[in-house]
């Protein structure tokens, strides 16, 4: 696959090879979708928290004896018929929304939403991604040059440049991640992927077949070894 590649200014200079494996992968909806909804419970907070009766400070004495005062019997002024007292199934933060997906199919859905990146012409390749002055003015302007103009961008880079963060973060619509950490949420979230051409080798040496072969084997060996 061949992908038109920009410079710093803005202009067209050569086209780059992509490899096929990664960015020519058939669309399936469906695994896309599944992947992109446990991304999003993974990442989900609970903020919502109730007290149960037993959550509830006081109640430790009985409020009147059990006969003798033509009153119903009460055990505790916790009870949740009582004016504060504990909330009957109330949300809590015990709640868990976790959803485990298998790493294939998830190398898998991010295969395909490059792919379909590529096939939209939204994928933006550069000869160089940087910021080397660290300044918001000189990242917009490279931005401004590209088709990714006043649309929302994920800049994908290769190791940790903290200018280029600086640079992007005030950004509207802008966002950075390391391209090892690329994901399927991300890039759907995102109209615009921005990489240079080494974040393209990055990614097919972490996203590998054989390098997930690997890590598979390792994750093997530490669980024997527990």
């Amino acid at each position: 696959m061949l992908v038109d590649t920009y410079n710093q200014s803005g202009e067209k200079t050569k086209q780059t090879q992509l490899p096929a494996e990664i960015f020519e992968v058939k669309m399936n909806t469906d695994l896309v979708h599944q992947v992109a909804v446990s991304q999003s419970s993974n990442r989900r907070h609970v903020l919502a928290h109730t007290k149960d009766r037993s959550d509830v400070r006081g109640g430790g004495r009985k409020p009147w004896r059990q006969k003798g005062t033509g009153r119903a019997r009460v055990g505790s002024r916790r009870s949740p018929i009582w004016k504060g007292g504990g909330v009957t199934f109330g949300p809590t933060k015990e709640r868990n929304f976790k959803k485990d997906i298998p790493r294939k199919m998830r190398r898998k859905a991010l295969f395909m939403v490059l792919s379909s990146k590529v096939e939209s012409n939204t994928l933006i390749l550069l000869d160089e991604l940087k910021a080397e002055k660290g300044k918001t003015k000189q990242m917009a302007e490279l931005l401004n040059k590209l088709p990714c103009k006043d649309q929302s961008s994920l800049l994908s880079l290769v190791e940790i440049d903290k200018k280029t963060i600086l640079a992007a973060r005030n950004i509207p619509k802008t966002q950075t991640i390391q391209t090892k950490e690329l994901n399927v949420l991300d890039l759907l979230n995102h109209k615009y992927l921005v990489m240079s051409k080494e974040a393209a080798k990055v990614i097919q040496e972490t996203f590998s077949a054989k390098n997930e072969e690997v890590v598979e084997k390792k994750t093997a060996v530490e669980q024997k070894g527990k």
